[in-house]
């Protein structure tokens, strides 16, 4: 039965953080907001979490595409190959902000994920979801939480989250309600960005 947290995003309480991070570092899984739609998550270099996520959402881990969340771009060179000037340039402008990047994987990620060419990276504009990287010290692997409702695809309302969540997940944190447009998705492995969804991030805005 996961544990239901109150964090409230303006001030992110250091001492829920901390809890929260305890048991993402123990193997836990954890939905939690980020500046589009909740997300479900687990510490990028537990093997067992990863293979719960996997399981929860149905595909093999070595097939899944699951989002990088980071706290700022500083990580960025462990877990992806050298970019250059102006893609570094465009990720300054687009971050935090509510897009993932597909960049070109290098030979340092995590185990899991040797056999991907490609990693999407996010960094949210969100209070809690960078106050939880930052504890943790690693990305947080990610990926949003889907609804069965054909007419709103993501939940955003916490405790209605909780209900439907609450025997998968170790904890759920309400950091009030979320938005149900999810990240703009654009690939930057070609000549140019491509967008491959477009969600609330505007890429014409950070060209």
């Amino acid at each position: 039965m996961a544990e239901l947290i109150r964090i409230y995003e303006e001030n992110p309480n250091a001492r829920e953080i901390q809890k929260v991070v305890k048991v993402l570092r123990q193997g836990g899984l954890i939905i939690y907001p980020t500046d589009t739609v909740y997300g479900l998550g687990c510490d990028i270099t537990n093997s067992k979490a990863l293979e719960r996520i996997a399981r929860i959402k149905g595909v093999k881990l070595e097939k899944a595409n699951f989002s990088f969340i980071c706290a700022d771009l500083s990580n960025l060179s462990d877990y992806v190959k050298q970019i250059d000037n102006s893609t570094f340039k465009l990720l300054k402008r687009a971050l935090p902000g509510p897009f993932t990047f597909i960049l070109s994987g290098n030979n340092s990620l995590p185990k899991d994920f040797k056999k991907k060419k490609t990693v999407g990276i996010r960094v949210p504009g969100n209070n809690i979801a960078q106050a939880l990287v930052r504890e943790l010290g690693n990305p947080i692997v990610s990926t949003s939480i889907h609804d069965e409702d054909e007419l709103l695809e993501y939940t955003t309302d916490p405790e209605l989250i909780y209900e439907k969540w609450e025997n998968l997940v170790d904890i759920v944190i309400d950091g009030g309600y979320g938005d149900n447009i999810a990240s703009t998705v654009v690939d930057l492995t070609g000549p140019e960005p491509e967008v491959v969804r477009q969600g609330k991030g505007q890429l014409d805005e950070i060209l």
